[in-house]
């Protein structure tokens, strides 16, 4: 029974930050899409922020134990 309670509370605590993460990263790229002018920039930016998520994604994933 506890470890149906625990999979039942991971689920909610994965599905409030799912969101809540969600609409972070659109406020942080629709404020940054107006700091950055020129394609290559855009380009540059991009790619830097794709390689950070590429890194970050599963360490955090390993750290939350997902």
């Amino acid at each position: 029974m506890a470890a149906f309670v625990a999979e039942l509370l991971f689920d909610l605590v994965r599905t409030l930050v799912g969101g809540w993460l969600r609409q972070a990263v659109v406020a942080i790229c629709a404020w940054l899409d107006t700091k950055i002018h020129g394609r290559a920039a855009r380009f540059v930016v991009g790619g830097l922020l794709g390689i950070a998520a590429f890194f970050l994604i599963p360490v955090i994933a390993g750290l939350l134990g997902l």
